[in-house]
């Protein structure tokens, strides 16, 4: 047992903290200690430390023999000795300091990662608050353009936005990814799928930034960049009359014949 108490010989009272704790101690044993338990701070404080110890005990029971020694649930079989018992109860005690210290480990870690991940979001997005993340190249709706097929095109000759509409058939209706140039902003839009029965249905709508998307006199990466969305319509391709960019107030930046 670690701590600091008075050296004593053989037999001294203070060992029995770890059979009481085990609950191995016959009747009188047990009154006899708690009646040094009241007065003595030392046994207190390691019967405290050593409290709800049972599932720790139960998975050290299972533990092999090793150099001559039997394994402590073969021990268990019959009334432990105090030596016994004081093993178990160092066992115990050692492997709670272990995992107090894998919790001090794990607790660090997650503070480095919350001290970490507002600077990590300054990086990306200019410290002001005013510069958004860069798109990434591998993005879903990049990816999924790049390897659908069926794609349709449109540039408007009043606004001058440049709109490419890939579609794929699901058996929920039409996959359509949306590829758009030279749009200004700050607006918001929607992509529009119009049926050839009339029928209007949102496929996506997103939000664009200050600097705009896919303008070739830009100065930044992310102006010039295009933007990417994607989503679904309940529309079979072949229902579908053609795509819409619509912004919220009503103003139509580009249609797209399907």
């Amino acid at each position: 047992m670690q701590g600091q108490r008075e050296q004593q010989g053989p037999g001294d009272i203070h060992e029995t903290v770890g059979a009481y704790a085990l609950g191995i101690l016959d009747d009188a044993e047990a009154t006899a200690f708690e009646g040094h338990l009241a007065t003595c701070e030392w046994c207190a404080q390691q019967l405290d430390e050593l409290a709800g110890m049972e599932p720790m005990l139960a998975a050290l029971a299972d533990l092999p023999a090793s150099q001559g020694t039997p394994a402590i649930g073969e021990s268990l079989a019959a009334r432990p000795s105090s030596r016994l018992a004081d093993r178990l109860v160092d066992e115990v005690s050692e492997r709670r300091a272990l995992k107090r210290r894998r919790s001090f480990y794990m607790v660090a870690a997650a503070a480095a990662l919350i001290i970490a991940g507002p600077l990590t979001v300054m990086a990306v997005s200019g410290g002001d608050g005013t510069k958004a993340p860069e798109a990434h190249a591998t993005s879903p709706a990049k990816q999924a353009f790049d390897v659908m097929t069926d794609k349709v095109t449109a540039t408007d000759a009043s606004t001058k936005v440049t709109a490419v509409v890939a579609m794929e058939s699901k058996a929920w209706g039409t996959h359509a990814v949306l590829e758009l140039k030279n749009v200004s902003g700050p607006e918001k839009c929607s992509l529009i799928a119009v049926g050839k029965n009339g029928e209007r249905e949102t496929v996506t709508s997103w939000s664009v930034p200050k600097w705009g998307y896919g303008l070739p006199s830009a100065k930044t990466a992310e102006a010039k960049a295009p933007l990417y969305v994607h989503g679904g319509a309940a529309f079979t391709p072949n229902e579908i009359d053609h795509f819409e960019v619509m912004t919220f107030d009503g103003k139509q930046l580009v249609e797209v014949d399907a």
